[in-house]
């Protein structure tokens, strides 16, 4: 099973998430964000972040299509995800430069299929939050019910106030036949002590936990 850990801000915590084999850190390039990147390091330091397994996914929202480029290339980033209001057309545009990961934040009574369905065949990948009061991640605990039974056809991150706790509730979601297309776990409020710091001993105790799904 695949981990991103997202809000990442210190480069010590960042080399400790490739040490214990986390695949994805999550650097948050939105001003709002009380994790925005850009007030704790600068990017030719995010761009000399190297690892074994890591790799660098930017956080945007509704971002200029040029200053996202901008910011992919100078900070060497592998992976964006687009977690505004983008729309197919400008996903598409991104996606013709680096892998695009569309989020999507989901009400309990959302038609799901009917949402993601004109970002099918643009998006490389999904990713599946709650629906909260503004952008980006609320830390709410996501209801995965509304994704149960469906087929998404794509791979997709599940995100949503996945904390420490919830190791066998993420092992009876896997059992359900829309996980055959679950590419990553999201993670990030439920493991911080304060925003962009996270609780490392607490990350590697769930990473080793999960890796042991089988």
């Amino acid at each position: 099973m695949r981990i991103k850990v997202c809000g990442m801000t210190q480069m010590e915590q960042i080399k400790h998430l490739d040490r214990i084999g986390v695949e994805f850190a999550g650097f948050i390039f939105y001003h709002k964000s009380p994790r925005y990147i850009f007030k704790h390091m600068p990017r030719p330091e995010i761009k000399k972040i190297r690892g074994q397994h890591i790799n660098k996914v930017g956080v945007f929202v509704n971002a200029p299509v040029e200053e996202l480029l901008e910011i992919v290339d100078e900070c060497g980033l592998q992976m964006v995800q687009l977690h505004g209001d983008e729309t197919p057309k400008y996903c598409e545009k991104v996606a013709d430069y680096i892998d695009v990961i569309k989020a999507f934040r989901l009400r309990e009574d959302d038609q799901v299929l009917w949402k993601i369905k004109d970002y099918q065949d643009i998006a490389d990948m999904f990713l599946f939050d709650t629906e909260g009061a503004g952008y980006g991640g609320t830390g709410k605990k996501f209801d995965w019910s509304v994704l149960k039974g469906l087929h998404i056809n794509k791979p997709f991150f599940l995100s949503g106030g996945i904390g420490p706790d919830d190791v066998e509730h993420i092992k009876a979601f896997i059992q359900d036949p829309v996980a055959k297309d679950l590419f990553s776990l999201d993670v990030n409020s439920k493991f911080e002590t304060i925003p962009g710091l996270k609780d490392m001993q607490v990350v590697e105790k769930f990473v080793n936990e999960i890796k042991t799904i089988k």
